[in-house]
């Protein structure tokens, strides 16, 4: 905003809440682009899908839709979900490119893995 002249800067806060309304973006500025999300299923004691592809800034959640708890935890320990009862959700931001295997803490034999690239 420094590039605006002075009195178009005092407006800007305004301007900014008018610009969906007005259907543009203010002079000057970029807009932020929208985050994306991801979901992933755990049901039968699978999560699905079982390999993920995303691209950087992307959000991981995981739902359980089964009648048993289930974990979302990082081989690598960088995410850890408490136990989700059935309709509980995990989320995680993955910031930066790697493979990023999971398990179900409570039954190992779930796994998966969040590719990221971009």
């Amino acid at each position: 905003m420094a590039l605006l002249p002075a009195a178009l800067r005092r407006l800007a806060p305004l301007l900014a809440l008018a610009a969906p309304v007005l259907g543009g973006a203010i002079p000057g500025t970029v807009a932020a682009a929208p985050a994306k999300v991801v979901t992933v299923s755990i049901r039968s004691f699978a999560f699905t899908a079982q390999v993920i592809t995303v691209a950087p800034g992307t959000t991981v959640t995981w739902t359980n839709m089964d009648e048993d708890p289930h974990t979302v935890t990082a081989n690598d320990k960088s995410f850890h979900s408490p136990a989700l009862d059935t309709g509980g959700k995990f989320s995680f931001t993955f910031t930066r490119p790697g493979e990023f295997a999971y398990f179900c803490s409570l039954h190992p034999h779930m796994t998966g893995k969040v590719i990221v690239k971009g």
